[in-house]
């Protein structure tokens, strides 16, 4: 990258020649092959979630989420009519259009559309959809609605540093690993070191095609296992 000097000859980042505040995220559907998002709608949506949820065994996939696991149908759509009723995060339900099913929701949040940045966020998906191609377009559908279609510069992905999960999600979709902000949050009366991830606009033209030859139908067998990895797709791409 070249050095840009300003008029005394100190070194200024690069010029974004013509750039214009990006619009905020709008309640809109998203239609991809597998899913479709939709602004979520706790009279719609709330009781399908409860019950994708409740199919998990456990609460760990609540663990590093600002609330517990609901353990009632009337908690969570109590919740959700909160959630629903906000900008900030923008909550989408995830659709499985094979069933008709809302099976997990995720967010737009820290919204800055003065400077174009935006973090996807609040993800909770259920076992429904965990390690699906469903999981892979929900994401792909979101990142695609803020680079291709609000034109924002910068997609943040962030997550407790001791959460594996989160983690290893961020680098399979293709997001680069920034550091740590240590002590950045208290909650449920634990610290968070917070892990901060990453795609620049710059990033996204590759990670859009290697993404959509992943969600290809030629990427999986007779038995839905995929035939090349993102990873593999992106590092053919770069080559």
């Amino acid at each position: 990258m070249s050095e840009h000097l300003n008029a005394v000859g100190q070194p200024v980042g690069e010029p974004v020649p013509d750039w214009t505040p990006r619009p905020a995220p709008a309640r809109v559907c998203l239609e991809g092959v597998r899913c479709r998002l939709e602004p979520l709608d706790a009279l719609r949506h709330a009781d399908d979630l409860f019950a994708s949820y409740a199919t998990a065994p456990d609460g760990r996939d609540w663990t590093y989420l600002p609330t517990e696991r609901f353990d009632r149908a009337e908690d969570y759509r109590e919740w959700a009519l909160g959630a629903a009723a906000g900008d900030d995060p923008l909550h989408y339900a995830v659709i499985d259009r094979s069933t008709g099913r809302a099976v997990g929701t995720l967010s737009l949040m820290r919204q800055n559309p003065a400077d174009g940045v935006i973090e996807v966020g609040y993800v909770v998906f259920s076992p429904l959809m965990q390690g699906t191609p469903l999981s892979t377009e929900a994401q792909y559908l979101l990142m695609s609605y803020a680079f291709d279609e609000l034109g924002y510069r910068r997609y943040e992905w962030k997550c407790d540093d001791r959460n594996e999960p989160s983690r290893r999600a961020a680098e399979r979709l293709g997001f680069t690993f920034e550091g740590i902000f240590r002590q950045a949050l208290v909650y449920k009366g634990r610290n968070r070191d917070t892990a901060w991830f990453s795609v620049l606009d710059r990033d996204w033209p590759l990670l859009r095609k290697a993404f959509r030859a992943w969600l290809a139908e030629d990427n999986f067998d007779a038995d839905g296992r995929q035939q090349r990895s993102l990873s593999a797709l992106r590092a053919a791409l770069r080559d």
